[in-house]
């Protein structure tokens, strides 16, 4: 499809990239969401926790909502998106993905951009034990690129699964984290990496054979990071080739389900890479927004609803 003309417009501090991000992901709050857990036990022994919240009238159709790098279901992000959709005849199901939810995963193993097996369980799950008629997607960052790998790669996807917005997605893993490592957004960058860091050496306790003090030294960047951990756990050559085969940007052709990807033009995270524009407008299931303004997960909005939520309810209710 054609690019979407975007009519995203914030006031001034929020056109400050650095402001919006750090105001989302910081500063913001969101209240009155009722959110219930149910741990979903995986084919590999291991579990993943869901953040279950209603719609004020019952409902047949649901949201599962996948969050970011380092993120999990009680993200300002995750249930304000959740908050939006329960008022409008969504239930929402935040997944939490291995690890992220408050307590340390059984397996050596976590989650990454293209853990699509994952995501692939949950599904199935939902549809097993649910009577949901409609089943939609969103994703932020990292879990943008996950649910459009998802719909592109060649899995088989349910009748039930009717549209997706992906928000702030790096869709080159390789060169967002090109971006990462860039000077302007050093403080983020140590912020994954603390986090990151710290879950390690938790799997380090853990599994004291597969990682060492030395291993843990050497991580530098959050491409070290990707190079002692996360390639090797996921069964991975290196950084570079987990990189290279988990960007959705390749995947995007086979996406057959209306999906909507929102990528601001001033976010840090973000290289050129970044922006599908070829591939959206040689599929015509995908929409492309490219907002001048909106940061990383950011896109402001009155009455403390960023302009993403609506967009998202927006766009599931033409479907």
């Amino acid at each position: 499809m054609p690019k979407v003309a975007s009519q995203y417009n914030p006031p001034l501090f929020f056109k400050n990239g650095h402001f919006a991000t750090i105001y989302s992901g910081i500063i913001r709050s969101v209240n009155g969401v009722v959110q219930k857990r149910e741990r979903l036990p995986l084919s590999d022994g291991d579990f993943l926790d869901l953040d279950w919240s209603d719609s004020v009238i019952p409902s047949d159709k649901l949201v599962i909502l996948l969050h970011g790098l380092e993120g999990d279901g009680q993200r300002p992000y995750i249930t304000g998106s959740a908050k939006i959709l329960n008022q409008n005849g969504y239930d929402a199901c935040a997944v939490n993905y291995r690890g992220c939810s408050g307590e340390p995963n059984t397996k050596y193993r976590s989650y990454h951009s293209g853990a699509t097996e994952d995501l692939i369980e949950v599904i199935e799950h939902i549809l097993n034990t649910r009577d949901y008629k409609e089943l939609y997607l969103k994703g932020f960052s990292l879990g943008g690129n996950l649910l459009l790998k998802y719909l592109g790669e060649g899995n088989t996807i349910p009748k039930e699964m009717k549209g997706a917005v992906a928000v702030s997605v790096p869709c080159s893993l390789h060169s967002s984290c090109e971006q990462l490592l860039s000077a302007k957004n050093v403080l983020y960058a140590q912020r994954f990496k603390k986090n990151l860091l710290d879950k390690l050496r938790q799997k380090q306790q853990m599994f004291p054979d597969k990682i060492s003090d030395d291993d843990i030294k050497n991580i530098k960047t959050l491409k070290d990071f990707d190079d002692v951990y996360t390639s090797k756990a996921h069964h991975f050559d290196d950084a570079l080739d987990y990189y290279e085969k988990c960007s959705s940007k390749q995947f995007l052709p086979g996406v057959a389900v209306p999906s909507l990807i929102i990528n601001a033009l001033d976010d840090s995270f973000l290289g050129p890479a970044c922006y599908p524009y070829k591939e959206t407008n040689q599929n015509p299931y995908l929409y492309l927004e490219t907002p001048k303004y909106g940061g990383h997960v950011g896109f402001w909005g009155k009455n403390n609803i960023t302009y993403t939520e609506k967009k998202a309810v927006d766009f599931f209710n033409t479907l």
